[in-house]
């Protein structure tokens, strides 16, 4: 298949980037950067007084959005549109975790995880992919970048986040399902960003913990207690990378004029771990290759050659 994530992408010298979670962290930091270049910027939050740290001038744009509500996507699209009459990058980086056991989470609580987390990137994804292939073209340059903020958590579960991770997984697989489905004529590239730890409010403010804890799992050298412990603490934050720092790898894998990844780790934590995943994987693969070749008939993977 011919992938746009196989092309390069130039990113125009005036640039719409359309963010959302502006109001602190690396959408904040993100918005703070962009205003500082050539390119222009949409900075979004669910409060526009919290946006007052991002300059103003004619080339930023800050407005209310509500990532989980149809109407407000619709509304902030539009009037992204009637000022810049493009979009070129969208940062889908709203969003928050639920720390709990997976077993006490309540139905409500795991819907809005996803309502936020996933189909809020997905709403205003889908309206942006349109934008990309046809209201660009007209300002002759079609095409366009959707940036995913996802987290190392969306490519392996930790314990007591079970939720926040199923909706970052759910993420990562929509937005590589989607790069490899737009022909790369239209010149449209996605990909996933996976922090690791980030000195943001990702530990403080936006951790929403679950209404009820299980008392099964109270033991506090059970897993979850453990890691959540940690994340807690100052001593376990203490490594963490700056905001400013992810926002500036961001802008520097849009604006490097090569191929963008389906993935990018961001920070040795994010990519250390992966890595060692992928190792491990390929060792489970190993053990049980036997088992699973036993299955069907060997042509099967000849038969689908064209998904390379």
């Amino acid at each position: 298949m011919d992938s746009p994530n196989t092309k390069p992408y130039n990113l125009p010298s005036d640039a719409v980037w359309f963010i959302t979670g502006c109001s602190s962290g690396i959408g904040q930091a993100l918005a703070e950067l962009v205003a500082q270049t050539p390119n222009r910027v949409v900075a979004t939050a669910r409060k526009a007084a919290s946006l007052s740290s991002i300059p103003t001038n004619d080339r930023v744009l800050k407005l209310e959005l509500d990532v989980a509500n149809i109407s407000s996507i619709n509304a902030a699209i539009q009037a992204t549109l009637d000022r810049f009459g493009r979009i070129d990058v969208v940062v889908n980086n709203a969003g928050y975790t639920l720390a709990g056991e997976a077993e006490a989470t309540e139905d409500a609580e795991a819907r809005d995880v996803f309502d936020t987390n996933f189909w809020g990137m997905v709403n205003i994804s889908k309206r942006c992919l349109q934008i990309m292939r046809e209201e660009n073209a007209k300002n002759g340059q079609q095409g366009g970048v959707i940036m995913n903020v996802t987290s190392v958590g969306g490519f392996i579960g930790f314990p007591g986040q079970a939720f926040y991770h199923a909706s970052k997984f759910a993420v990562e697989g929509w937005t590589e399902s989607v790069a490899k489905e737009v022909p790369s004529t239209w010149n449209i590239h996605l990909c996933n960003i996976e922090p690791g730890g980030v000195k943001t409010n990702y530990a403080t403010s936006s951790l929403k913990q679950t209404a009820v804890r299980h008392k099964a799992y109270s033991d506090p050298s059970f897993p979850a207690n453990k890691l959540l412990a940690h994340i807690g603490s100052e001593q376990g934050r203490a490594f963490w990378a700056e905001p400013s720092a992810i926002a500036a790898a961001m802008y520097q894998v849009v604006s490097r004029g090569k191929r963008i990844p389906i993935r990018v780790p961001l920070g040795p934590d994010s990519w250390g771990l992966i890595a060692r995943d992928l190792e491990n994987t390929k060792g489970d693969l190993d053990e049980i290759k036997d088992i699973s070749y036993s299955v069907g008939d060997p042509k099967q993977l000849e038969s689908i050659h064209f998904l390379k």
